[in-house]
């Protein structure tokens, strides 16, 4: 099979970044599979370049919540979060998984399930070593988890969904009422899921007695940058505009305000972003190009018209699973991109286009490689000294992804 060198490197290369073997970072295995398909002429020079600048305005929003995400950081704007969110949730650990949570809704829904990662992360890791919490993982999962259910509440809730609706994007008004109800139904499962697998670690009394640290003026600045971003995606996913540049315009501009005014040199900043998920990112869209050039979208688009026409509620419930699980296969950015042109292609019904997104959105909750939100996460675990296996990720997100998706589905017809 001409083909077969292909799927071999494009497999070995996804389980390198969902295994990560020899703890080495997960863009090493990306860019090595894009290049091996390089090398043994699976793809050409051209392809590959066409297949890189698809993701661009990912790229672009990824800097710009990255550098957002580090200057906050930097400048205790997430210590801060932390003492005020202790402090609300007196002494009580449910609570406080509760006050996390809702934060994380909040993020998801305005900056993107990929700022939720990057942004909430370190904020809560503040916020449970401030309340001296004997388990933080389970604060830290929700960052993960609602991440990815909560992705479809607004267009600009996950690049995803601009990726699998392209220029043909429902307006907001339409958007709300085919995805409002579904993605309450995902958030409510998802926490119910949550909370109970993770109760025995609430039996313990948090602090009380945090002190309330002061908000430097280069704090401020950031949270107003992080503020100013959110009204600027919201104004552009309005317009219908690409939100890549938006995004790295106001991270870049708020980094630059930040460092004049505290007098720091932005090197400390740059140095401190994890650069690699880019590399990352463009490796993937790399074997994605690669992969449709053995007919999949063909193959994929003749199914799609088959299984409508045979029953279009069976085709619902069919693309929707199909895609939650297919995304963890490739990360689901790239299986945004080929899910949009397979509904492109196949000329699809609405419900079918929804279950899609709704599959592509919330499958990634099975495991650590289903999004780049979650890769996010774990870069982020990392740097406060944390981690988690993708066996453990795997047990849990079987449950919450598989009963949050259950819901979300049947919900599209109410």
């Amino acid at each position: 099979m001409i083909y077969l060198p292909t799927w071999i490197i494009s497999f070995l290369a996804i389980a390198g970044v969902i295994i990560r073997p020899f703890k080495v970072t997960e863009a090493v295995y990306a860019v090595t599979g894009a290049i091996l398909l390089l090398l043994l002429q699976q793809i050409n020079y051209h392809e590959a370049v066409a297949g890189m600048a698809k993701g661009i305005d990912v790229y672009l929003f990824l800097t710009g919540m990255m550098l957002l995400a580090e200057t906050a950081r930097a400048e205790k704007l997430f210590d801060w979060l932390a003492a005020h969110a202790t402090l609300m949730a007196k002494g009580s650990p449910s609570r406080l998984f509760l006050l996390i949570y809702l934060v994380g809704i909040a993020v998801t829904t305005l900056l993107s399930n990929d700022a939720a990662a990057v942004v909430l992360t370190p904020a809560v890791a503040a916020a449970v070593s401030a309340a001296k919490v004997e388990k933080p993982l389970p604060y830290l999962l929700i960052c993960a988890f609602i991440a990815n259910a909560a992705s479809f509440v607004l267009p600009i809730s996950n690049p995803a969904n601009l990726v699998i609706y392209g220029s043909h994007m429902p307006s907001l008004y339409q958007w709300l009422s085919t995805y409002l109800i579904p993605s309450i139904c995902a958030i409510t499962v998802t926490y119910l899921v949550l909370y109970f697998t993770q109760r025995s670690a609430f039996s313990h009394q948090i602090r009380t007695d945090i002190q309330l640290p002061k908000l430097s003026s280069g704090g401020r600045t950031a949270l107003l940058g992080i503020g100013m971003t959110a009204i600027v995606l919201l104004v552009a996913s309005g317009l219908n505009m690409d939100l890549g540049l938006p995004t790295a315009i106001t991270g870049i501009l708020t980094t630059i305000i930040v460092m004049i005014n505290v007098k720091k040199s932005p090197v400390t900043v740059i140095k401190g972003v994890s650069w690699a998920v880019l590399p990352l990112v463009a490796g993937l869209f790399v074997i994605v190009e690669a992969l449709n050039k053995t007919g999949m979208i063909q193959n994929l688009t003749a199914l799609l018209n088959k299984g409508i026409a045979e029953s279009a509620t069976g085709a619902v419930w069919l693309s929707g699973i199909f895609t939650a699980f297919a995304c963890n296969l490739m990360n689901n950015l790239p299986a945004g991109l080929i899910a949009g042109n397979v509904l492109n292609q196949g000329h699809s019904p609405e419900m079918v286009k929804s279950a899609v997104l709704i599959g592509i959105d919330l499958g990634p909750n099975l495991s650590i490689t289903g999004s780049l939100a979650t890769i996010l996460w774990l870069v982020a675990l990392r740097r406060e000294g944390l981690d988690v296996s993708a066996w453990k990720f795997l047990k849990l997100g079987a449950l919450v992804m598989t009963l949050a998706l259950i819901a979300a589905l049947a919900s599209l017809w109410i």
